[in-house]
């Protein structure tokens, strides 16, 4: 028997709202069209919490805590804007700039990135810091799509679409640190994978022009959002 799910009161912003029990912050926020940056978080698939773009500042906290994560509860006070959440998601946003080779010019997303439309947003125009150049390599092996490890910002929304929603498990992460970048079947090129289906889900869940199908010039690499959404049990009293 499914257990009882309640309703709580709390505010964001200064403005009231309701919200069940199993709800996070992120959801009660979306429901109620107040903004939030986000980057790894997708509805339907689990949270990881890594992007850290959508900490938000709650009452009796002594931090910033990540709003996709944590459930709401009677009583809480959020805030979700002050200059001092926009310094570090502006920090957060130029980092992941930085350390990755995003040259938008020649981006097939030009214009359809998550990346590039959060910076746009923050008012990213220009980095305050060097950039890292790093060599990543291209795997074009596969015959339909391309990962470019260059403009991966280790999300991993395809690690977790292909694990939990396709049940393929082909992409994971590898190395630790600056080191770190996903891979697929543990380092083979993807072509040569057993286990990829080929469905496409990884390449319309990234958020940057690091998945992408083939034949795509600049600007052309529309990604279609995917239903993966949870439907919840009714609220029962």
């Amino acid at each position: 028997m499914n257990q009882p799910v309640h309703v709580s009161t709390l505010t964001i912003n200064g403005q009231w709202v309701a919200a069940r029990d199993d709800s996070t912050i992120l959801d009660v926020a979306e429901e109620n069209d107040i903004f939030i940056p986000t980057l790894c978080h997708l509805n339907g698939l689990s949270e990881v919490s890594s992007c850290r773009l959508c900490l938000v500042e709650v009452k009796g906290y002594s931090r910033p805590v990540p709003a996709c994560s944590l459930h709401v509860r009677e009583g809480m006070e959020i805030t979700t804007e002050s200059a001092a959440l926009t310094e570090h998601r502006r920090t957060i946003l130029e980092l992941l700039l930085s350390e990755g080779n995003h040259i938008c010019s020649v981006c097939v997303s030009n214009g359809h990135c998550e990346l590039q439309t959060l910076a746009q947003t923050l008012g990213v125009d220009h980095l305050t810091m060097p950039y890292r150049f790093p060599r990543r390599t291209v795997d074009a092996s596969h015959p339909r799509f391309v990962f470019d490890r260059n403009r991966c910002v280790l999300c991993t929304r395809c690690v977790r679409v292909c694990d939990e929603i396709e049940k393929a498990h082909n992409w994971d992460v590898m190395g630790r640190g600056i080191d770190a970048v996903v891979t697929s079947d543990l380092g083979l090129p993807w072509n040569q994978s057993d286990i990829c289906t080929s469905c496409g889900k990884c390449v319309q869940v990234c958020p940057t022009g690091a998945l992408s199908e083939k034949g795509k010039a600049v600007g052309e690499m529309v990604k279609h959002q995917l239903q993966l959404h949870v439907v919840k049990e009714p609220v029962l009293d």
